[in-house]
């Protein structure tokens, strides 16, 4: 259970790829408090050690611990593979950690052939591999790197975000019906891809799925959560961290609705 009448949850990420997660939570829980990490002194993660990275996921998650947070997020793929162990050591029991996998089951589970967009390391790694191999067997799977997408999303380079989605698109055979978004910066664009590729019958992210499960971690049901009081203050991003360094959310956040929602709570005290 929670330990205050209002949770605390700090997201983390090496950028901008938290926005969804911390936004898809604070609609399922508006009485929430949330704080955010980024990590922009190490970006991205993908081109770093393994070993660096479990590192950057506690330095990051380390900011947290004045707040006293009831529950922590990495929001990022990479950050999960390698960091989410550690920071369960660290934090765990009493601090629950909740990591974030691309959603290659739920895909899967479609039966349609898919495409898997990541980063270049992504699309490389043992891990995607061993993903689409543990829950994708027997489906057509498509690899596809998308060089530039994140550090673009990031940016708030629509122009380069477009570029790069094209060329994403150019890579992913006609047939292919479903994509996923292996890359959590991606979610932030999804109405971009669909309209650059109006075919995708679906696009498969984790966010939801997520918040669901942080509640969960949390003790509350997603399913049977009483609505919170009409009279009840909504939640608000209290702190705001980037490489350790307190700061404001960036305005590149304005580029995309769930950043706009994020910024309409930051607390500015």
């Amino acid at each position: 259970m929670t330990r205050r009448a209002r949770p605390l949850v700090g997201f983390i990420d090496s950028g901008l790829g938290l926005v969804d997660f911390a936004d898809s939570f604070h609609r399922l829980l508006p009485e929430a408090d949330l704080l955010l990490s980024m990590d922009p002194d190490w970006m991205p993660y993908g081109a770093l050690e393994p070993g660096v990275v479990a590192e950057r996921i506690i330095a990051s998650a380390d900011v947290f611990e004045p707040w006293e947070p009831d529950a922590v997020v990495i929001a990022c793929n990479t950050g999960s593979v390698h960091g989410l162990a550690a920071l369960r050591q660290v934090l765990e029991p009493d601090v629950p950690v909740v990591g974030t996998v691309p959603a290659v089951k739920t895909a899967a589970d479609s039966k349609v052939p898919f495409a898997v967009w990541a980063t270049q390391a992504t699309t490389a790694s043992d891990y995607q591999r061993g993903l689409i191999d543990a829950f994708a067997a027997e489906a057509e799977v498509h690899a596809v790197p998308c060089p530039g997408l994140a550090e673009a999303i990031d940016a708030a380079d629509l122009a380069a975000v477009d570029a790069a989605i094209d060329a994403a698109v150019a890579e992913t055979p006609d047939h292919v019906e479903a994509i996923v978004l292996g890359c959590t910066h991606y979610g932030l664009v999804e109405d971009r891809i669909l309209a650059r590729r109006p075919s995708t019958s679906a696009l498969h992210d984790s966010p939801v799925a997520v918040a669901r499960q942080t509640l969960r971690r949390l003790g509350i049901d997603p399913d049977e959560r009483p609505p919170a009081p009409a009279e009840a203050p909504a939640g608000r991003v209290l702190a705001t961290y980037m490489s350790g360094r307190r700061a404001a959310l960036p305005d590149t956040l304005d580029a995309y609705p769930a950043g706009v929602r994020l910024r309409a709570i930051e607390s500015r005290g």
